[in-house]
């Protein structure tokens, strides 16, 4: 049990690294919001229950293959889409730029849904934790692509 807890800890752990930067987040309230734009709350809830949901994915995966047995497929998907995940906030808040934070989120999405893919082909309980990740991400991609159109 306390070594599922550690490979919990360890999956989940890397989702939070960007927020130990700090960025002015109050770049989001100065620029112009379209009208379903949720308050900031939403974004620290939202995410850190996506996060979770990710980790508790892949540590499905991680009882049952060995790392090894994993797929170059699987393992690279995630790595693409932790990256574009964590883009985002260095591009919208720290280089305060709409279309590459834009960029972010449909590189998230797109990603998102080959991971739910990946993940698919080795277990599928495991895609299904996958489905607010889409949906988030998908929230994500109409709401930048306005805030971009509407900031132009």
């Amino acid at each position: 049990m306390i070594r599922k807890i550690f490979i919990f800890i360890l999956c989940l752990a890397p989702w939070f690294l960007i927020s130990l930067i700090p960025f002015d987040y109050n770049y989001y309230n100065e620029i112009i919001l379209p009208w379903f734009a949720p308050p900031t709350i939403f974004y620290s809830i939202a995410w850190t229950i996506v996060y979770i949901l990710i980790a508790i994915s892949m540590v499905n995966i991680l009882d049952s293959y060995r790392i090894k047995e994993i797929n170059l497929s699987y393992k690279l998907t995630l790595f693409i889409n932790y990256l574009f995940n964590q883009s985002y906030t260095l591009l919208f808040f720290g280089l305060r730029n709409n279309f590459l934070g834009f960029v972010s989120c449909v590189g998230t999405l797109i990603s998102c849904l080959f991971l739910v893919s990946e993940t698919y082909n080795l277990k599928e309980k495991s895609s299904k934790l996958l489905i607010p990740y889409v949906l988030l991400s998908t929230f994500a991609v109409i709401l930048s692509f306005t805030i971009y159109v509407l900031n132009l």
